[in-house]
């Protein structure tokens, strides 16, 4: 039997917003609010929510669905409709959560996309995701093809390529679609409210550099970046709960406390960084290891998915539509391979962090790729040996608790062992 585990006031406040959320999104046909379908890498929530309009992210309802034990079986109906096995689970879990009727997480049915956009050129999949909706649903799409940061670096070129795109043919669209001009006065007080609640999200994030850290950045920092990335950016609703978050993290860091996990405080014998993505089918389960064993995540990179903030991008109200293009193109999965491993040594070294885990996705080849290669570099960097771990996001088939554990144990004895003689490499 779990542990019941008190919560924190501003997860219970998440926990708020997210049933307001959804409840605003079952009753938005009635209420004529349009919904737009799009992705959190590169998402553009400011630009939807500017036109009073809803958006919806297909790989949040997926990852929900592996949380709750229910993704196995819509995988299922979209591989039994043609689906191959090799395909991404996220997609397969959404394909089949509409081919069972669309419902949402809290039991109300998700109304239709009245467009669908896709702003992020990253993964393949995802264009592919979105032909695959366009020809389940009725409505418009619009692709905002979003250059990838193959040297590092993201110039006036490419930024203007992606806001002559903005102009021409993503704002006209949703003008027509809602009967709403685009307001830039609007659009400008938004963006002081992203650039505010992602302050205090970085505050949060850094500070896992205290010793114990106050946070969990991999299993907790799940928590921290929901309603930023979940269609909240831009509102004073996302901004009170960074700063009650904050307000929270500083707490624990007075009192000398670690973060809450998935049954209590959790202790720190071991400070460790992870790349890569949760195995939402047992995130629980995952996490407990980690928890049984005093190991707490001070840094991670797949909290970055939505947006990375941390080595200084803001959403800028004077250069509204500019700064939506950097975002587009500043989401962690949109940098290159040196850069991620640069994430990696960065959080290794300004965060003492004594060792750092792989976590490699069956279903995902555009995040995995590479992963080897770069452990291998950051191992090279840093003298310190890593792990490796495999699973899937949301399918069960392929998550091994009892292999997984095995893995991690024998790495966190590693690392104790060397930790007592002194030596970290």
């Amino acid at each position: 039997m779990e542990k019941q585990v008190k919560k924190d006031r501003s997860m219970l406040k998440e926990k708020d917003i997210l049933a307001g959320y959804y409840h605003d999104l079952g009753h938005a046909k009635e209420e004529n609010k349009k919904v737009v379908y799009t992705f959190v890498p590169g998402n553009m929530t400011e630009l939807i929510r500017v036109f009073d309009a809803i958006p919806v992210y297909p790989e949040i309802l997926a990852l929900q669905s592996g949380m709750r034990r229910i993704s196995d079986g819509k995988i299922r109906v979209a591989e039994e409709a043609g689906h191959s096995e090799d395909v991404c689970t996220y997609v397969k879990c959404h394909v089949g959560m509409i081919l069972q009727e669309n419902i949402g997480p809290t039991g109300m049915k998700l109304p239709d996309p009245d467009l669908l956009l896709c702003a992020y050129s990253g993964c393949f999949t995802f264009m592919k995701w979105f032909e695959i909706l366009k020809k389940m649903f009725d409505c418009p799409i619009v692709m905002v093809h979003v250059p990838y940061q193959a040297d590092g670096e993201i110039t006036d070129g490419m930024r203007k390529y992606v806001t002559d795109q903005l102009k021409a043919e993503y704002i006209p669209v949703m003008e027509k679609l809602t009967g709403k001009k685009y307001d830039q006065d609007k659009m400008e007080k938004m963006m002081e409210l992203s650039s505010s609640a992602e302050d205090d999200l970085v505050e949060v994030l850094q500070s896992a550099k205290n010793k114990p850290s106050p946070i969990d950045a991999f299993f907790g920092g799940v928590y921290y970046i929901g309603p930023i990335f979940n269609g909240f950016r831009g509102t004073v609703q996302c901004c009170d709960y960074y700063k009650l978050l904050k307000h929270e993290v500083n707490e624990r860091i007075a009192k000398k406390l670690g973060p809450i996990g998935p049954e209590g405080e959790m202790k720190e014998k071991l400070r460790i960084v992870v790349e890569g993505a949760q195995p939402w089918v047992r995130f629980r389960d995952n996490w407990k290891v980690f928890y049984d064993e005093d190991v707490v995540c001070v840094g991670a990179t797949y909290t970055k998915v939505g947006g990375f903030y941390e080595w200084g991008y803001r959403h800028d109200p004077k250069r509204p539509l500019d700064s939506m293009a950097d975002y587009c193109m500043w989401c962690m999965p949109n940098m290159n391979l040196p850069q991620r491993v640069d994430l990696i040594e960065d959080y290794m070294r300004k965060f003492d962090a004594d060792g750092f885990i792989v976590a490699s996705i069956k279903s995902c080849n555009s995040y995995s790729a590479g992963q080897l290669a770069m452990l291998k570099e950051v191992e090279k960097r840093t003298g310190i040996t890593g792990g490796f771990i495999e699973y899937d996001i949301v399918d069960s088939r392929y998550y091994s608790l009892a292999n997984i554990k095995v893995r991690l144990e024998s790495y966190f004895q590693m690392l104790n062992e060397k930790k007592r003689e002194g030596r970290m490499n």
